[in-house]
């Protein structure tokens, strides 16, 4: 970006944040439990990118971070705003860090950031016994909702819930799929989208002359790569693509996976593969693989640059992806799977769906737009339109707004507390997979209002 560029870039964003932070004028004390940077973890990066949105709405109390490390995260060094390290599978760990908030007079609030991996074995259901003994209010984001959870998976998620606030979801459907299938009372979940950097929109021939391809048709995916992304799909349908669109460049972007790495012993055979397929395709030249993980500034210069942009995922029951969020974002033509986050997305004519593990119908949505540019802007101004109500300064101020609505509710621990009639989703009692979930009683406390 020049100078010019993002001076003016950071000068609206600056005007943005202080109208918002004028209609905020309490301060709020956050403490967030998650995965955190520099640890390479979507969940990591979209705690990093909140939180920063939140200290520009809230600068008197800057957010603390409670990180959680797996083994391999363990060896990384954080900034200053990781008060605590928190070691999945370590109950010490967890009863530092409930003394810790308890004991703070500078936490109004914890924020856990939930996916089953994150909280160690058995889908982290320790984590709902620490929770039960924080005297804080607390709001959950669940970046998972499964279509279809085990008994225990749907235990700990009606336990999370009841010992929150206010839970956070991504989209419609996994707050209908937490009514329906978990028993939860709608009155209790908050639907606020991904949020996604407040993108400028340039033409992509800008960002491909920084990355010296101004003269391809650039698609791309952005990965932390593993073999449930489906880029072999993708490259089976370069072929038939380069008939229509000889100059068509499709960039992988991003390091494989570490943990896929770890269970392997360091052997990358997923993108080994994908090379060997291109090779044998005959179309190594249309296929560009970038195996490092890239910083924010990357991530928008390949997205900006791409004129098409693919998530061809094979998990049905995905409900977020930080990357087709970016791309929504930037107004990009998107292309994915029907997983349940890009179905719900890319609806009403903001993208194009294709079955997984479908090569045709991949050829096909991209030649077809290709060959229509009218269509084809049709779709960029829809997705960018959608893109705009996602920028993070929005998506923090709806959090912010949610935090105040939970503390002007005059929050006690004694209110939010388990009951005995509850003891059955307590972790000891987790044990017993036939114990039948009952649906949320409505005396709950409840957000005043749904955000989103």
């Amino acid at each position: 970006m020049s100078q010019a560029l993002l001076k003016d870039y950071l000068e609206s964003s600056h005007i943005l944040f202080s109208r918002k932070r004028a209609l905020t004028s309490k301060s709020v004390g956050i403490l967030f439990i998650s995965s955190y940077v520099p640890r390479r973890c979507g969940i990591a990066t979209f705690t990093r990118d909140l939180t920063t949105a939140l200290n520009l709405l809230n600068p008197q109390r800057k957010v603390k971070i409670a990180a959680v490390d797996d083994v391999i995260s363990q060896q990384l060094e954080y900034q200053a705003e990781v008060v605590l390290r928190v070691r999945q599978d370590e109950p010490t760990d967890y009863q530092r860090l409930v003394k810790y908030i308890n004991q703070s007079k500078n936490i109004d609030v914890v924020c856990v950031q939930h996916e089953y991996g994150i909280y160690g074995s058995n889908n982290g259901e320790k984590i709902v016994e620490y929770l039960q003994k924080i005297k804080k209010p607390i709001i959950t984001t669940f970046h998972t909702v499964l279509l279809t959870p085990s008994q225990r998976q749907k235990m700990i998620i009606h336990s999370i819930t009841q010992l929150s606030f206010s839970v956070v979801v991504m989209l419609e459907k996994a707050a209908r799929m937490l009514e329906t299938i978990y028993g939860i009372d709608k009155d209790k979940i908050i639907v606020i989208s991904h949020g996604v950097p407040d993108f400028p929109q340039f033409n992509p021939i800008w960002w491909k002359r920084r990355l010296h391809i101004a003269h391809s048709t650039v698609m791309s995916s952005i990965n932390l790569l593993s073999e449930a992304k489906g880029i072999e799909y993708v490259i089976q349908a370069l072929p038939h693509i380069v008939q229509s669109i000889p100059n068509f460049l499709y960039l992988v972007i991003g390091q494989t996976h570490p943990v896929y790495l770890k269970e392997r012993h360091g052997k990358d055979l997923y993108r080994h593969h994908l090379k060997r397929l291109s090779r044998s395709l005959g179309i190594s030249n249309h296929v560009r693989f970038i195996n490092k993980y890239i910083n924010l500034d990357e991530l928008i210069a390949y997205i900006g640059a791409s004129d098409y942009y693919i998530t061809p995922y094979l998990d049905p029951q995905q409900v977020t992806s930080g990357a087709l969020s970016y791309a929504i974002g930037a107004g990009k033509v998107c292309i994915s799977t029907p997983y349940l986050y890009a179905k719900e997305m890319l609806s009403f004519g903001r993208g194009i769906v294709v079955p997984f593990k479908n090569s045709q119908a991949i050829a096909k949505a991209v030649t077809t737009i290709a060959a229509c540019a009218h269509k084809k802007t049709l779709i960029e101004a829809k997705t960018y339109q959608i893109g705009k109500t996602m920028a993070w300064s929005n998506v923090a101020y709806q959090y912010h707004e949610l935090f105040l609505a939970m503390l002007k509710r005059r929050w006690s621990y004694s209110t939010r507390a388990l009951t005995h009639e509850d003891s059955t989703v307590i972790p000891n009692c987790l044990e017993d997979a036939t114990t039948a979930l009952r649906p949320m009683g409505t005396g709950r406390l409840t957000a005043l209002r749904r955000l989103g």
